[in-house]
Order: structure tokens, then C-alpha cells, then sequence
């Protein structure tokens, strides 16, 4: 027979007196966590429940603020692809290029510099973002940030040499590390279950957009022969930071962080801004959180050492291995779509059009993944996503082996822009919502910081061989490009498939447990979690 536990857990011996007093308040202690943790079965019961249109009606305010939070990824997309632009514009290669026969280009290695530089910054601002967000809150760390960028355009603006437009770049990465690690994981807390996967997927819509502004920009100005040719699509980043931290200022904090800090009260109030009060129960929500603050509770802060121990390192390896993907499945290919075109033989203002159809293309792919993701799952959209990327690079790959004729270059080029768009239809978007979903709630702002890092960690190298496979200087690979990621994005597609668990219609409680109970990954989706449940 076990022995008997007063209300702090510790064992009672016969000899102990006033029995009934302890008895007492030990019921007591029960009734308030069964009447406790029966809110927050109700509140779990009602979301589950809800379908996507009943969630957008309990949650308007919710789809809101998780739109404008993902606006702020707009200003990284907007520059990575403003670089790999700049490598293209006739002007730009003309005052910072070298002679090459007949025009000039970008060097190689200022090249891979140049679209590196940001990423190094950013490999920098992940690692703060995490301990930041821990203790000032999504909010005012995503204010800091766009604060931070407001002073570092006005370096690369006024830069008139590579060396100071890297310099400035890599001032410019800190804030959007904070951004890309702050984005995904504010997203998935603010909205019910059935919202998690298209408000996590409009951080992918943004980038897009961010693509389709820097094309259209670039492809007016690419026939400028004068320093606003590059200048002025420089200047348009202004455009974003002020009006997004007015808007993040009057934004509610994430309820999940506000009960970590045992601002309970806050929580419940930050619930009601974020849904309609006549249909939610802020208080059975906030108990639903609790209930699973708890059951993650530890008596220190997080550390970016608990990352890699227990349950929790699997779940950090899946996040750092989804967006480690994205740069070894042929996204770069889209970040430098513009430049591949010219490389595929097409003419500089061919080459500018079919940049800015690709990413108008890829705004509506992945628009139209919002309902894949959601009713189909992410792990079945992932991994089938992947394997018709991989196909299709390697069809790239055998179309760029051709010799060079107008019919071979014009089959690389639709090859390059359909793996581009493609990618924003299965992988990409899914990849948001897990790395969303995965982490655990207490330890979320270090795991989407650390998996962001893993991202610039692998795309920092790949820039670099990607440039270089495409440099005419270089590698002058073309199409060819397509076997190399063809096969580091099968190695992908095995990871995924023996590793990727299925999180659709998961609450954060039932996915703690189902990590806890090492479930398999391909049996995620067959297991039945208890409402009782606390494991």
C-alpha cells in the first residue's frame, strides 16, 4: 500500500497530529484542482469543436494581430531578395562589378558576401530574441527590433562601397533574427487550434510578398542608369518599421506567456482582446493554459541547454531540421530567381518579369496550401511536398545537362520558376505551422530561435555554393544546379518521413504528452489522448 501524502506531496507517518486539519485542507487543495482543471477540459473540448469559420468568428481580433505580427517578415524578404536583385541590376554590376566579356558582373565572392551578410545578422539576432522574448514578452522584443532597423537602413543607404553595404546588412540582420524567431511562435499562442495552421502559413504569404514588392521594384528601376536605380528600393524599407511597432504597441501579449509569469489576470484580459466575449470563456481558456504551464513547470528559467535534453531535444531537432530544409530542398533557387533566369539564357528584362511572376505565383500557392495544411495535415503535406520537389529538381538537373539551345534554356527556366512556386504549396507553408506547433510552450522563444539559427547556420554555406554553381565565374552550372539539391533534398525526405510527427487537431497539452510518451512518429495520428490526461 502506498503511503499517505499531505498537500505538498510529502510522506504523513501515524505520529502526525490535528489529522482532520490536514485533511482538510487537503481536500480543499483537491476541489480547487478538479474544479481547476475541469475549465480547462471545457475549453480544450470547445476548441476542438470548432470548425475553422466558427474559430475566425470566436477569434477575429486573433487573425488580426497574427496578420500583423507576420508583416514584420516582410522587411527580411524584402532584402534578402533586394540582394539577390542587386546581383542582377545592370547598373548595380555596372559600379560594383568587373568586366566579363561583354558586361559586367558581381564577383563571386562579393556576391555570396553581400546575400550572406544579412543572415549572419540575423544568426545573431535569433540568439537574442530568445532570452529577450523570455523576459520582456513578444511585444516590446518585436518593438526593439523595429526600433533597431529604423537606424540601421540609414547604413546601407548611404553605403558606397560593398565592404559598408555588408557592414550594414549585418546590422540589419540582428532585428529580423528577432522578427523570424518572435513570428511563428506569437502566431500559433494567440489563435485557437483550427487557426494555428493559416496564421502560421502567413508568414510564408509575406515572404512572397516581400518578393513580389522587391521585383516589382527592381524591374522598374532595372533600366535606370543612375545610383536610384539601387538607392531608392534601398530607401522603400522605411516604408515598414514605424507604422508596425505603432501597431505592435497596441497589440495584446501573448496570453500563453503572460500565465508562464503567473500574470494570470493579464492573460485572461489579453483572451478577451483577442476573441468575442459572448462566445469564449477567458477564464476556462486561461485554465486550459495553465493546465498545461504546469505540466511543463520547472522551478528556473529556461536555458538554451534544456533544449538538447530529454523529449525536448527531439523536439528542438525536428525545428532546426525543418528549417535547416528549407535551404537544402531548392529555396534558393526562389531567393535567387532573378539571377538563375539571367543564367538560364533569358534576357535581363525577361529575367525581371519571370522574378516577379514567380513570386506573384507563389502569394497564391500558398494562399491555396492555407487549405491543404488545414484539412489535409502537415506531415502528409510536407513529406508528399517533398518528394515532388525532389523529383523536380533532378528533372532541372537532366534539362541543364542538355547542350544550350533556346528550347533547353527555356526548360530550365519553366523548371527553375515551377520548383520555386511548387515549394510554396507543400513544404514551405507546412514547415511554419510545425515549427509552430513542436516546441514545447515554457521553452518556445529559445527553440524557434535556435531552429532559426539551424536555417542561417546551413544557409550561410549554401549561399555560397549556390552562388557559385550559378556565377558565370564560378561553377556556371545553370540547370545543372538541380542535382545538387535534388540529393540533399532526398536526404530531407527520408528525415522526414521516419521523424515528422502529424500535430493536426493537437492541443499543446496532447502534444506534450504524445513527445513524453516517445510515440512514434507515424503513429501520431492513430493515438488517443485521455481529456483526463496530465502525463
Amino acid at each position: 500500500m502506498s503511503q499517505p501524502v499531505d498537500s505538498k506531496g510529502e510522506g504523513l507517518t501515524p505520529e502526525v497530529e490535528a489529522p482532520q486539519v490536514v485533511q482538510g485542507a487537503d481536500l480543499d487543495e483537491k476541489a480547487g484542482l478538479k474544479d481547476y482543471k475541469a475549465d480547462a477540459m471545457e475549453a480544450e473540448h470547445a476548441e476542438h469543436n470548432m470548425t475553422v469559420l466558427q474559430a475566425v468568428r470566436a477569434y477575429p481580433m486573433a487573425t488580426f494581430w497574427a496578420f500583423v505580427m507576420s508583416f514584420c517578415i516582410i522587411m527580411e524578404s524584402y532584402d534578402v531578395f533586394l540582394m539577390g536583385s542587386f546581383v542582377a541590376l545592370p547598373y548595380f554590376k555596372q559600379e560594383y562589378g568587373i568586366p566579363h566579356g561583354d558586361e559586367h558582373v558581381i564577383e563571386t565572392k562579393w556576391q555570396s558576401a553581400l546575400q550572406v551578410s544579412g543572415q549572419l545578422g540575423a544568426l545573431i539576432g535569433v540568439f537574442v530574441a530568445g532570452p529577450l522574448t523570455s523576459r520582456i514578452g513578444y511585444r516590446w522584443a518585436t518593438i526593439t527590433g523595429l526600433m533597431l532597423l529604423n537606424a540601421f537602413i540609414f547604413s546601407f543607404y548611404f553605403a558606397k562601397s560593398l565592404p559598408v553595404m555588408f557592414v550594414a546588412q549585418l546590422l540589419e540582420g540582428v532585428p529580423w533574427g528577432i522578427f523570424i524567431a518572435n513570428a511563428p511562435a506569437y502566431c500559433s499562442e494567440i489563435v485557437p487550434i483550427q487557426l494555428r495552421a493559416p496564421c502560421t502559413q502567413m508568414l510564408q504569404m509575406f515572404w512572397a510578398i516581400g518578393s513580389i514588392i522587391v521585383g516589382a521594384v527592381t524591374y522598374v528601376y532595372s533600366h535606370v542608369h543612375d545610383p536610384t536605380a539601387y538607392r531608392i528600393p534601398i530607401a522603400l524599407q522605411w516604408m515598414f518599421p514605424t507604422p508596425l511597432a505603432i501597431l505592435m504597441f497596441c497589440a495584446p501579449e501573448s496570453p500563453w506567456w503572460l500565465v508562464r509569469k503567473g500574470r494570470l489576470e493579464d492573460a485572461a484580459h489579453a483572451v478577451e482582446r483577442l476573441g468575442r466575449r459572448s462566445q469564449l470563456n477567458s477564464g476556462e481558456t486561461v485554465a486550459m493554459m495553465r493546465r498545461v504551464v504546469e505540466l511543463e513547470k520547472e522551478t528556473k528559467d529556461p536555458t538554451f541547454a534544456e533544449l538538447f535534453k530529454g523529449t525536448d531535444r527531439y523536439r528542438t531537432l525536428i525545428v532546426c531540421g525543418v528549417y535547416a530544409a528549407q535551404n537544402l530542398t531548392g529555396n534558393l533557387i526562389a531567393n535567387q530567381a532573378v539571377y538563375f533566369f539571367q543564367q538560364a539564357g533569358m534576357s535581363d528584362t525577361t529575367a525581371f518579369a519571370l522574378g516577379l511572376i514567380t513570386s506573384a505565383l507563389q502569394m497564391i500557392f500558398v494562399m491555396l496550401s492555407w487549405i491543404l495544411t488545414t484539412y489535409f495535415g502537415r506531415r502528409d503535406i510536407y513529406v508528399w511536398g517533398s518528394a515532388v520537389n525532389t523529383i523536380l529538381l533532378v528533372a532541372l538537373g537532366v534539362a541543364g545537362s542538355f547542350p544550350r539551345s533556346t528550347s533547353v534554356n527555356l526548360a530550365v527556366a519553366s523548371l527553375g520558376l515551377i520548383v520555386s512556386v511548387l515549394f510554396t504549396l507543400g513544404p514551405a507553408p507546412a514547415s511554419w505551422v510545425i515549427i509552430g506547433e513542436t516546441s514545447a510552450i515554457r521553452l518556445r522563444p529559445l527553440t524557434t530561435g535556435m531552429g532559426r539559427a539551424s536555417y542561417y547556420i546551413v544557409e550561410i554555406p549554401c549561399i555560397f555554393l549556390a552562388s557559385y554553381m550559378l556565377n558565370p565565374t564560378g561553377g556556371n552550372l545553370a540547370g545543372k544546379c538541380g542535382y545538387v539539391w535534388g540529393a540533399t533534398g532526398l536526404v530531407c525526405l527520408v528525415c522526414a518521413w521516419i521523424w515528422l510527427p502529424e500535430m493536426k487537431g493537437r492541443s499543446y497539452r496532447e502534444i506534450d504528452i504524445l513527445f513524453k510518451r516517445r510515440v512514434q512518429a507515424r503513429k501520431w495520428k492513430k493515438t488517443i489522448i485521455d481529456p483526463e490526461d496530465d502525463e
